[in-house]
């Protein structure tokens, strides 16, 4: 969902430079994690707002950009803040405060009534969970000690609930909010958690399952507790694993590898302008072992976006 907002901090969470971006418009990275496009895009383009969604932190933004909407997303990030500080993005809480500085924009632009109705016509979009179950409760030693999967995507669960309310407090009156992919399915997770075949990585699957679970029934609950708000829950689990099991319906042939290497660890960093790609990455659903081609997310992004497009207008 990040557009390029890493870019602008210091972390190694970056995806600017090639391989990423090698087919956006001309071959140009600009820190979006992947071949192309990614989901804010095209949900951009879904719902007639303009073709790309701008990052925020971008010095380049103009005040129409401002207007026709912007992401604050930063990639690597979580509901958990010791996901963010693992790999040094911005916190949900530093999105907020990035959040209430464009608010004032908005406020100095077009005023403070119009711009209560600018935010509450608005929707807002948050996807978050896959970094904190894979890289901070099943890498790192720091959660698993206070934590098991059950009481930790508890946790999960309630920040994600007072990050939606804190953007309603601030204005905010449709929210649409993602659920976990199928993770465990993800080329990394296939090569660290997965059986030597590679597999797809059950416990992975199984601890987003629970999350999405526990985070649907909290959206629903949310639109019935907060006057005006309107809120969905996307799930995303079921279209990408449907996809991944079933690849050649929706046109593609490499499943558990991407397409940035040997396709099995390497993203970020490590897929780099050293590293070789496939020769047509229409074909493969991953770009490197994280994240999706732009073929894949348009498919998917598609399919979750429509059908949930009712509940949000």
């Amino acid at each position: 969902m990040d557009p390029g907002n890493s870019n602008y901090i210091s972390t190694i969470a970056k995806g600017n430079f090639l391989p990423y971006g090698k087919n956006f418009q001309e071959g140009k990275p600009t820190g979006r994690f992947s071949d192309g496009k990614i989901p804010s895009d095209f949900a951009a383009e879904i719902f007639g707002i303009k073709e790309l969604l701008p990052a925020y932190l971008d010095p380049n933004l103009q005040l129409q950009d401002l207007l026709t909407r912007v992401s604050f997303a930063s990639g690597g990030t979580g509901y958990d803040p010791l996901t963010a500080q693992i790999v040094s993005v911005l916190s949900f809480s530093n999105q907020l405060r990035l959040f209430k500085e464009y608010k004032e924009k908005l406020k100095s632009a077009m005023g403070e009534e119009k711009t209560t109705e600018f935010l509450s016509e608005a929707l807002f979009m948050v996807c978050a969970g896959s970094n904190d179950i894979t890289v901070t409760y099943f890498i790192t030693p720091f959660r698993k000690v206070i934590f098991n999967i059950d009481s930790y995507t508890d946790f999960m669960t309630m920040l994600a609930l007072q990050f939606f309310k804190e953007l309603y407090e601030l204005g905010a009156r449709r929210i649409a909010v993602s659920g976990v992919p199928s993770i465990g399915c993800i080329p990394s997770q296939r090569t660290l958690k997965g059986d030597k075949t590679r597999n797809c990585a059950e416990d992975i699957n199984h601890a987003a399952s629970l999350f999405n679970s526990k985070l649907s029934n909290q959206v629903d609950s949310l639109k019935k507790s907060l006057t005006g708000l309107k809120a969905a829950y996307f799930d995303a689990y079921n279209p990408s694993l449907s996809m991944i099991q079933n690849p050649q319906k929706y046109g593609f042939e490499e499943v558990n590898k991407g397409c940035c290497g040997a396709g099995e660890i390497e993203v970020g960093i490590l897929c780099n302008p050293l590293s070789k790609t496939c020769n047509d990455s229409s074909k493969f659903i991953f770009w490197d072992s994280f994240h999706p081609t732009e073929a894949a997310y348009k498919i998917l992004s598609s399919k979750i976006l429509t059908r949930h497009l009712d509940e949000l207008l």
